[in-house]
Order: C-alpha cells, then sequence, then structure tokens
C-alpha cells in the first residue's frame, strides 16, 4: 500500500503532463505518481513514462470511468487527484495530504473559487455554471462547500473505497461533493491558486453539454439522497395543481347547485391521488435512505478492518 498516491487521469496532455509530474515529484518525492490515460491520441503516456509516473490506461472514455479505474486499482494512505492540464499548483499537496494523514479529513477540496479561478478562467458560462453549482448544492444539502466542481482534491482510505461511482464524465466531481457531505464526512477546504490553460492547451469540458450534464446530476441526487424533501415538494406542487382545477368546480356549485365541469374536477381528483402517493413515496423511500446510512457506517467499519 503507497503512503500517498498522486492519481493523474489525462487526454490529450502530452503539453502540460511532464511538468505536471515534475512538479509533483519535487514537492512529494516519497509519493507514487500514476497517470491514467484515457485513449489519448498523442504521446500523453510516453512522456509521462519517461519521466518517472506509473502509467496505466482506462479505455471507457469518460473521467468518471477513469477515477472509477484508478480508485479500484490502488491502496493508499492518502490520494491526491490533480488534472494533467496544469491548471493547479503542486504546492499545496503536502498541507492538503497533511489533513488526510493527521487531521483525519475525507476530503480536502482544493478551492479555486476563493482564490484566481474568475480573474484566470477566459469562459465566462464556466464562471457562471461554477457558481450556480456551488450555490444550488449548499442550499439544497445544507453545507459549505468552497468549490463543487474542483479537479483538486486529496482522499482517505475509507472515502475512495466507499465512494460508489455512476457518473461516467466530469459530473463525477459533483458527484464525490454530495456524498460526502451526505455521509457526514469530514471536509476540509483549502485555497489554492488557479490558471488558465498555457496556449495550445484545449478544455475537454463542454460548457453546455457539460454543465446540463452537472445540473441534472445535481436533480438526481437530491432526489436520491433527500427523497422526502424532493417528493414532498413534488406533492405540494401537485396539491396546488389540483386545488386550482378543484376550486372553480367547487364555487360553481355552491352557487348553482350543479357539477357542469365533470372533466376538470376528474382530473383534479386524479392529480391529488397523485400527490397524495408522491408523498407517501418520499416516506418509504427515506425510511430506505436511513437504512442504507445504518449500512454505510458498518460498511466503514469493515474497510478500516481490512486496512489494518
Amino acid at each position: 500500500m503507497d503512503k500517498i498516491a498522486i492519481l493523474i487521469p489525462c487526454f490529450n496532455e502530452a503539453q502540460t503532463i511532464a511538468k505536471v509530474v515534475d512538479d509533483w515529484k519535487k514537492e512529494l518525492p516519497e509519493a507514487t505518481i500514476y497517470v491514467y490515460d484515457n485513449n489519448s491520441s498523442d504521446d500523453t503516456s510516453r512522456i509521462a513514462a519517461e519521466h518517472g509516473a506509473v502509467v496505466r490506461h482506462e479505455y471507457m472514455q469518460g473521467k468518471g470511468n477513469v477515477i472509477r479505474r484508478m480508485f479500484r486499482e490502488i491502496n493508499a494512505d492518502c490520494y491526491i487527484m490533480i488534472d494533467g492540464d496544469d491548471t493547479y499548483p503542486a504546492s499545496n499537496g503536502r498541507e492538503m495530504a497533511s489533513l488526510v494523514l493527521d487531521k483525519q479529513a475525507d476530503m480536502v477540496i482544493g478551492d479555486r473559487l476563493s482564490s484566481t479561478y474568475f480573474q484566470e478562467n477566459k469562459r465566462p458560462f464556466h464562471n457562471l455554471g461554477n457558481s450556480i453549482v456551488r450555490s444550488s448544492i449548499n442550499k439544497l444539502f445544507r453545507s459549505d462547500i468552497r468549490d463543487v466542481m474542483t479537479g483538486y482534491r486529496a482522499f482517505s482510505y475509507q472515502f475512495v473505497k466507499t465512494f460508489p461511482v455512476l457518473s461516467k464524465g466530469f459530473e463525477i466531481e459533483t458527484e464525490m461533493t454530495i456524498h460526502a457531505v451526505d455521509k457526514n464526512m469530514h471536509v476540509e477546504n483549502v485555497v489554492v491558486d488557479y490558471k488558465d490553460r498555457p496556449g495550445g492547451s484545449e478544455s475537454k469540458l463542454n460548457t453546455y453539454s457539460d454543465g446540463f450534464k452537472v445540473l441534472m446530476t445535481i436533480v438526481r441526487l437530491f432526489r436520491n439522497y433527500k427523497p422526502l424533501a424532493f417528493f414532498g415538494a413534488v406533492a405540494v406542487l401537485l396539491s396546488l395543481l389540483s386545488l386550482v382545477l378543484f376550486v372553480p368546480v367547487f364555487r360553481d356549485y355552491l352557487m348553482t347547485g350543479l357539477v357542469d365541469r365533470i372533466p376538470t374536477l376528474v382530473v383534479s381528483g386524479f392529480i391529488a391521488i397523485a400527490a397524495i402517493l408522491s408523498f407517501f413515496c418520499g416516506l418509504l423511500l427515506d425510511t430506505i435512505k436511513q437504512k442504507n446510512r445504518q449500512d454505510f457506517e458498518f460498511q466503514l467499519q469493515q474497510v478500516e478492518q481490512i486496512k489494518g
């Protein structure tokens, strides 16, 4: 088992990977550096190997698939995940590793948004998207996460071995964050400098399609992790719609003693039934979620025993 493992998922990062590997060798010489090549068409793998990294491959495209492979194959007391595009400094690595190894943090977030991100990033929609995602998650999950979508993180062994990777692409960072918050894990924030990609290096993140996937991931995870709140909100909306349809029918009945709009009354009734079903669905799923929380705590104990 490694003491510290540096995880670098890569797709066509030949321009920057040498500097990234060299920087981490200087910052944490005792660490093992793993570069996982995700079907690069350039010399990323060769350059990384020449500079001393352990190079492995993931042939299913997508950052989430790469991280799933990393977490399965590598055993370490502390994991540091960093992008291969040289946008994050290695100089924070020692501090982040110390928080995991000495202060038992489960996840350390490299917070770009509190430093230079908004000045360095030249894509305004990315800036807006990061702000929307951060505020949405903090409000929905009552957390204080400073940077939800950062690719610079450190993890404990327990987090890595109990995190179920479901996302295939860039929405993986959102999934990690919500998992840590929901499972009451120890999360720390470290402010890190951010610099935009060097000229000639292109981002693999599509502003619109990947942004939409991230937002849909938030909705999906809110439904899964907060089922009573999600289905309760749906029940309230359906109840209001049912009431809007029912009130005019009931008013006419009081005035004339007749129900002229039978179809409207029937639709209102079906919507009210749907609202009741939604509420009780939320109750049932919330009970299942509580049972899953108990099972997860037991799983943490098993993982700790295996590590020991």
